[in-house]
């Protein structure tokens, strides 16, 4: 896991060595462990290190490779790298390393920009062909790993956050209104390409980039989820069979890819709690795991520790508690802001933040449940979806009415003129809905959040915030084979039993019973939660500073309206709409713009 990023000058000048270092000073969180820049004539590559495969220095990038003539920067984990080795072997191919690093040197030289069909991990790929003078760029399947871009009028620059290349020169920063729309309606989820921003994008998952010495550029899509029942059928206890086994495979890859060793973020939740039991299950004696807490509110507990506790005790795992006093969390919430590639409004993200601080003093790499209730069907306005759909058959309306924060017409009332356009977000959300190759409604639902919405939060949040510590964090759920397994299943075994039916069925008899029966919880931040006190103080303030007024995004009626009964202008999801607002243009701030 690390930090990378490059320029490729396009009109026949060299890279500014300068916009190298700037943008490796806002990576060195990600990768601590070594610092390494390349450059070969209108090319320029920075990696930071973080090591967790072959810690010594032969895996240092950036990697060169002299006999095919390639350099690489590369950030993520590649679980099936030992296999290709092999195959590449094979194949006549030399390597002087034992990590996956090099495995993606060799694997391009032999197969080309097929090479990621190959690849079973998260990565974000930079590659540098010296004889072509061709830079090609690739992003795993479902974009667990952040490639952000951005064109210039002299060139071509790429980073893992968003961050790096703001601190670079001649970036437009302009708001971008569609993106602003799908922050407001998708909970601040912005579709690739698009950011907040004009000019900065982010490459699509499952998609690679080749671009010329000349500007010539080449997308490519080269894994497509289909939701399609598969042409021999399956009982449900085939498919229980067939989802554990898979699942017990994404897991023992993720614990068994690293030369460190690697912790489990316990919620106390179902999803996480598996994962502990799937790594006893394999046969792993020392399991580490890390729950955080909060100090409670008198209308919710601030931690999960009973249900974590009873794991705990059941695998007698080596256990670390952290508790976080609720004044703290607004104290350090601004540093969490400050490592937000992109706005993040789920309130956890400071709980993931403030618990990866703790968790990256004792491990280096940990397992997380992020993706299960995408994939396996675990929140509740899924089966809210598919009974208006059956009532209305209308696929667009039905999603709409249980998961976009705002109508268009709410926005319009909002942003002012210069920002609101039309409903872009509702035009995305159909075409994504409507992509052949969904049996089912719920199917296409499942399908466009695991494959798109899921990208951009939560994903992206764990990402962002264990990086933020030098942290790995790798999520077995998103294993595009069990994917791609669960997405053919039939939709009842997902919504029935109110969500993850499956899950819990694999789980009966392998963590406690209290875990699997409990009502579904969420990341509890109590004091982010209730729009109060010293929150809600934070919160006017930043909505009636001068900078967020001269920046003219939001209607002042709206925002006052707000502010005078800041608890009762909740989404269909419950979140507060007054906190999307300031976190936005706190964010906005925080990044100088």
């Amino acid at each position: 896991m690390c930090g990378i990023c490059g320029e490729f000058k396009l009109d026949g000048s060299l890279p500014t060595l300068t916009h190298i270092q700037s943008m490796m000073e806002k990576l060195e969180k990600r990768g601590p462990d070594h610092a390494g820049t390349y450059s070969d004539g209108a090319l320029a590559f920075g990696h930071r290190r973080l090591s967790i495969i072959d810690l010594s220095e032969k895996s240092n990038q950036p990697m060169v490779d002299g006999h095919s003539s390639l350099a690489l920067v590369f950030n993520g984990t590649i679980y099936n790298h030992p296999e290709l080795r092999e195959q590449l072997k094979a194949k006549g191919h030399i390597f002087t390393s034992e990590g996956d690093t090099e495995v993606i040197l060799k694997a391009y030289a032999e197969w080309g920009s097929d090479c990621v069909k190959h690849f079973l991990g998260m990565f974000a790929i930079a590659i540098w062909d010296m004889r072509e003078k061709t830079l090609f760029l690739a992003r795993d399947r479902m974009g667990i790993k952040p490639l952000y871009y951005a064109f210039t009028d002299d060139g071509f620059r790429f980073a893992s956050n968003m961050q790096s290349l703001l601190a670079t020169s001649h970036i437009d920063t302009r708001i971008d209104a569609a993106a602003l729309h799908n922050i407001f309606s998708l909970h601040a989820v912005v579709p690739a390409p698009r950011t907040v921003l004009k000019g900065v994008k982010k490459l699509e998952p499952a998609h690679t980039l080749l671009i010329k010495e000349n500007g010539e550029q080449t997308l490519n899509r080269y894994w497509t989820l289909e939701a399609k029942r598969p042409s021999e059928s399956r009982t449900d206890e085939e498919w229980t069979d067939a989802i554990h086994e898979a699942l017990k495979l994404a897991v023992s890859r993720r614990n068994r890819i690293a030369d460190v060793p690697v912790g489990v973020l316990l919620s106390g939740g179902l999803d996480s709690s598996l994962l502990v039991g799937l790594l006893d299950e394999i046969g792993i004696d020392d399991i580490r795991t890390f729950t955080i807490g909060f100090d409670d509110q008198p209308e919710e507990k601030g931690s999960e520790y009973e249900f974590s506790d009873a794991v705990v005790e059941r695998f007698n795992t080596t256990h670390h508690k952290v508790h976080i006093p609720n004044e703290m969390t607004l104290k350090r919430l601004p540093e969490a802001v400050a490592n937000m590639a992109e706005p993040m409004f789920g309130q956890d993200a400071i709980g993931f933040y403030l618990l990866s601080e703790q968790v990256a003093k004792e491990v280096k790499v940990v397992q997380s449940g992020q993706g299960a209730d995408e994939v396996f069907g675990g929140y509740f306005w899924y089966p809210q979806m598919k009974d208006t759909y059956e009532k209305s058959g209308d696929a667009l309306e039905s999603f709409r009415a249980h998961y976009f924060d705002r109508d268009h017409d709410e926005m319009v009332q909002m942003l002012t003129p210069d920002f609101i356009d039309r409903d872009f977000t509702a035009e995305q959300m159909k075409a994504l809905l409507e992509t052949p190759h969904a049996d089912d409604y719920i199917d296409a639902v499942l399908r466009a959040d695991t494959t798109t919405l899921i990208v951009d939060d939560p994903v992206k949040r764990v990402d962002n915030m264990t990086m933020a510590w030098g942290l790995e964090a790798r999520v077995p759920f998103l294993d595009h084979e069990l994917v791609e397994l669960t997405a053919a299943m039939p939709a009842h075994m997902k919504l029935r039993d109110n969500g993850k039916y499956v899950l819990k069925k694999i789980s009966r008899g392998i963590v406690p019973d209290s875990v699997i029966d409990r009502p579904k919880g969420y990341f509890p931040v109590p004091a982010l939660k209730f729009v109060r006190g010293e929150f809600l103080d934070f919160m006017q303030d930043i909505l009636n500073s001068q900078a967020c007024k001269e920046r003219g995004i939001y209607q002042r009626s709206y925002v006052d309206k707000l502010l005078k009964k800041p608890e009762d202008y909740l989404t269909r999801i419950k979140g507060s709409k007054l906190w999307h607002m300031a976190l936005l243009e706190f964010w906005l701030q925080t990044n100088g713009l």
